[in-house]
C-alpha cells in the first residue's frame, strides 16, 4: 500500500552534511563534463553528423556535454517507433505505468545531489535552486503516479436500471513533449512523465540550452523499466526538427512551457489540419509571466522587501512566476524600497559550481545576457537605476557589487519610478531585473497588477482583511499569494498555471492535469 503523497523535503546547505555532499556530487559531476549522447529512438541509439553543445553559462568556453542533433528524417523515425510504442503501451495496466514513475522518483531521490549538481553547471543554479529542481521532478513523479491510479479504472457514473454503465479514461497517442530549460528536470520530467503514466508516448525535443539534464532524465526512466519506444530522445533546432513534430499529422497533442511568442507559434500551427490527421490536436501550453508584488499601506513592510528580493532575484529571475513588478503603495515606496535594495546589496553572485553557495549564478546563455542588458539600457529612460545595470571592470554600475567575468553575469538590477505602461512593466524579461511602480491607493495597485496581457503569479502583502478578500476575487492571475513571495509552488499544494498569455491554465502538479493527456469514453452495455 502507498504512503500518502508529500512533497519532497529540502535540506539546510548551512550544515555540513549536505554541504559535503553537495561539493561531492559537483566533483563527480565535473568529471563528467564533455561527454557525448545520443538520440534515443526505440532501442536504437543514433550518433549524428551534427551536435549540440551546452556550455556552461558561468563559463561560457566550458562544454558540459553534446548531444546529438536530430534531422527530420530522425524526426519521422521517432514519431514513427512512438506510434508503433504506443499500440503495446496503452494497453499496459494504469498501475504498471504507475510503478514505473514511482520508480523513477526512487532513482531521482538516490541520485538527487549528482542531478542537482549537473543544474549547477548546465543552466547556473544555486545549490538549493538545483536541489529544489531534482525534489519538484521527484514531486510530479509521485503525484501523477497516485493520480493514476485514481483515475485509471472506471469512474463514477450515475446507475440506470437495464443497463450497465461506465466510464474510462482512455490515452491520447502520440506526444510532443517540448520543455524549457529553466526548470530543465523538474518541468521536463512532470510533462513527459504525465504523458507516459497516462498511457501515451513521447517524442521528446528538449532545450538546446540544456539538453544534458535531459539524457539524465531519458536514462532514469529506462533504469525505472520504461520499455523501448515509449520515450523518444530527439534534440534538435526548432525550425527543422520542432515544427516539423508539431506538423506532423501523427502528432496527437503539444504539450509546451516557454515563451509566449513559441507558444503562441505552436498554438496556431496545432489549429491547421495536415493532409492525413484525423483528430484535433490538443496543446497544453505554460507560457509566459509578468508577475508583480503588490504593497500596501498596512503590510507588514520587511516581509514585503524579503519576498520581493527572494522572487525576483532567485535563479536570476529567471522563472515564469519571477517577480519582475514591485507595485508598492505610495505611503510606504520609499520605505519598501529602500529595504528592497538594501536587501539586494547583500546577494552573492558567482560561479554556483564552486565551494562558495552563491545565491546567484549567470543567466542562460550569450542572447539572454545581451537581451537582458537591452531591456535595463530601455529601462534607463523608463525609470531610474538605483542598483546594478551595466558592468565595468567587474563592477556593477550602481551600488558597486563586483561581478564575475568569463560567464554571462549580470547584476540584480533596480529601476524605479517606472509608469505602468512602461516597457519594462509589460513586456517579459526573463532575467534580474525589477521594475519598481508607485500606486496612489490599493484600487490603483490592483488595477496596475491586472494591466498585462498576462495572468500567471501575483502576490499580496497586506494585513487588511478585506483586502485580502478582495485580491481572492479580483486579483486575476492563475497562482495568487497572500503575505509570501510569488515563486516557489509545489505539486499538489499549489498547482500551477496561468491565465490570458501566461497559457492555457494547465494546472501542473493539480488534480485535474493528467486528464489533458487523456479522453473519456463511456461505455454502455444492454443487460
Amino acid at each position: 500500500m502507498l504512503t500518502p503523497y508529500r512533497p519532497e523535503p529540502y535540506v539546510n546547505f548551512a550544515e555540513p552534511e549536505p554541504r559535503q555532499k553537495m561539493l561531492a556530487a559537483l566533483a563527480e559531476v565535473r568529471g563528467q563534463l564533455g561527454r557525448t549522447y545520443p538520440l534515443r529512438i526505440g532501442p536504437e541509439r543514433i550518433e549524428t553528423s551534427q551536435r549540440i553543445a551546452s556550455y556552461m553559462p558561468a563559463r561560457s568556453d566550458t562544454v558540459v556535454g553534446s548531444v546529438g542533433k536530430a534531422s527530420r528524417e530522425q524526426a519521422e523515425q521517432a514519431i514513427r517507433v512512438a506510434a508503433a510504442a504506443f499500440q503495446t503501451w496503452r494497453k499496459v495496466d494504469h498501475e504498471t505505468r504507475a510503478r514505473v514513475l514511482l520508480k523513477a522518483a526512487a532513482i531521482m531521490r538516490r541520485r538527487i545531489y549528482e542531478l542537482a549538481a549537473w543544474m549547477c553547471f548546465e543552466v547556473s543554479k544555486s545549490w538549493i535552486e538545483a536541489y529544489a529542481d531534482v525534489c519538484e521532478a521527484i514531486d510530479f513523479l509521485d503525484f501523477y503516479a497516485r493520480e493514476m491510479l485514481r483515475l485509471g479504472g472506471p469512474q463514477p457514473v450515475t446507475p440506470y436500471p437495464g443497463e450497465e454503465n461506465e466510464l474510462r479514461y482512455i490515452p491520447l497517442g502520440v506526444g510532443v513533449v517540448i520543455p524549457p530549460w529553466n526548470f530543465p528536470l523538474a518541468i521536463c520530467t512532470g510533462m513527459t512523465g504525465a504523458a507516459i503514466v497516462t498511457g501515451n508516448t513521447v517524442v521528446l525535443k528538449p532545450a538546446s540550452t540544456s539538453p544534458v539534464i535531459a539524457a539524465k532524465m531519458a536514462e532514469v526512466f529506462e533504469q525505472a523499466g520504461l520499455p523501448p519506444g515509449v520515450l523518444n530522445y530527439c534534440p534538435g533546432s526548432g525550425a527543422e526538427v520542432g515544427d516539423y513534430l508539431v506538423d506532423h499529422p501523427q502528432t496527437r497533442f503539444v504539450s509546451f512551457t516557454g515563451s509566449m511568442e513559441v507558444g503562441l507559434r505552436i498554438f496556431e500551427r496545432c489549429g491547421k489540419i495536415a493532409p492525413g490527421q484525423i483528430w484535433l490536436k490538443r496543446t497544453i501550453l505554460e507560457m509566459g509571466g509578468k508577475d508583480c508584488i503588490l504593497v500596501d499601506e498596512t503590510a507588514d513592510r520587511e516581509a514585503a522587501a524579503e519576498g520581493i528580493v527572494a522572487s525576483a532575484f532567485g535563479f536570476q529571475g529567471q522563472k515564469c512566476s519571477a517577480c519582475s513588478r514591485a507595485i508598492l503603495h505610495e505611503a510606504v515606496y520609499d520605505d519598501v524600497l529602500a529595504r528592497v535594495v538594501e536587501r539586494t546589496k547583500r546577494l552573492t553572485i558567482g560561479d554556483t559550481t564552486g565551494e562558495e553557495n552563491c545565491f546567484m549564478g549567470a543567466v542562460i546563455d550569450a542572447h539572454a545576457f545581451q537581451s537582458i542588458n537591452g531591456y535595463i539600457d530601455i529601462g534607463r529612460k523608463e525609470g531610474r537605476l538605483v542598483l546594478g545595470g551595466a558592468v565595468k571592470g567587474g563592477v556593477a554600475e550602481v551600488g558597486g557589487a563586483c561581478v564575475p567575468t568569463g560567464g554571462h553575469f549580470i547584476p540584480p538590477t533596480i529601476i524605479e519610478g517606472v509608469d505602468r505602461n512602461a516597457r519594462i512593466a509589460q513586456e517579459e524579461i526573463f532575467g534580474p531585473v525589477l521594475a519598481v511602480i508607485r500606486a496612489r491607493s490599493f484600487e490603483d495597485g490592483l488595477d496596475i497588477a491586472n494591466g498585462t496581457k498576462f495572468g500567471l503569479t501575483g502576490a499580496l502583502y497586506s494585513n487588511d482583511r478585506f483586502r485580502l478578500e478582495r485580491a481572492r476575487h479580483d486579483f486575476h492571475c492563475g497562482n495568487l499569494y497572500l503575505n509570501r513571495k510569488c515563486t516557489g509552488a509545489l505539486v499538489d499544494v499549489q498547482p500551477f498555471g496561468g491565465f490570458n498569455m501566461s497559457g492555457t491554465d494547465s494546472k501542473a502538479g493539480g488534480r485535474d492535469y493528467l486528464l489533458l493527456f487523456m479522453q473519456g469514453k463511456s461505455i454502455t452495455e444492454r443487460l
